[in-house]
């Protein structure tokens, strides 16, 4: 039988849709900036890109916070169990109308895949894009007042190039999430459930879910355990 269950908490939900706004409108900004649009004006949006890249860090520190206070950053253990179930249903299977090899639940919202990709952003994609960004600003700094000489940058352009890089990718990565939204249950499945924090799910047995959500625990136990030690 199918049972709505509350997979994403309000935070989450408030964090999700925060940030998917701020990179769209980093992303709007930054190409204006490079000359690639023309919508606000190039001292507006390099002045509404500082704003929000600002905002983004702000963000960016609060889900950190919540993540590790709430052990929710055990999502994005990685793990190998079922990957290649999942990558022949993305390849194929999702074609077919084959049903999905792994089911969301509380405790473990991502697939394989996810996780791998998501733990990619959040350590290698954002903290590029959040450094690279800061020394694009204060690449001048140290001949201001006497700063930091480390800072000191002779040439913009590798940051430059940096930075552009990681807005590519974060831009390839969101046109693949806006796609991979539509393969829920339904097409608007997935988006329903981020805005509602409702997922309806196959519920085969009370006993058994528990059962289930019992050992998913124990297995990032033993996955965060490793990682810590």
């Amino acid at each position: 039988m199918k049972k709505q269950v509350y997979i994403y908490k309000a935070f989450e939900r408030f964090w999700h849709w925060t940030q998917a706004i701020l990179i769209l409108f980093l992303a709007a900004t930054g190409f204006e900036i490079h000359g690639s649009i023309k919508f606000f004006g190039y001292q507006n949006a390099v002045e509404y890109h500082n704003i929000a890249a600002y905002s983004f860090i702000v963000l960016i520190i609060f889900a950190i916070f919540w993540h590790f206070t709430t052990g929710e950053w055990k999502q994005y253990l990685p793990t190998l169990k079922n990957i290649k179930a999942q990558i022949d249903f993305y390849l194929a299977g999702i074609f077919r109308n084959a049903p999905h090899p792994t089911k969301r639940t509380v405790l473990s919202k991502l697939n394989p895949l996810q996780r791998l990709v998501y733990l990619g952003l959040k350590i290698l994609v954002i903290p590029v894009m959040v450094i690279s960004g800061l020394l694009y600003m204060f690449y001048r700094y140290p001949q201001k007042d006497g700063g930091i000489e480390v800072l000191n940058i002779n040439s913009i352009e590798p940051i430059a190039l940096l930075h552009t890089l990681g807005a590519f990718l974060l831009i390839a990565f969101l046109i693949t999430h806006l796609y991979l939204i539509t393969t829920g249950t339904t097409i608007t499945s997935n988006l329903k459930a981020m805005i509602t924090g409702f997922e309806e799910t196959e519920v085969e047995g009370k006993v058994q879910v528990q059962e289930q959500e019992k050992k998913q625990g124990q297995e990032e136990k033993i996955l965060a355990d490793d990682l810590l030690s």
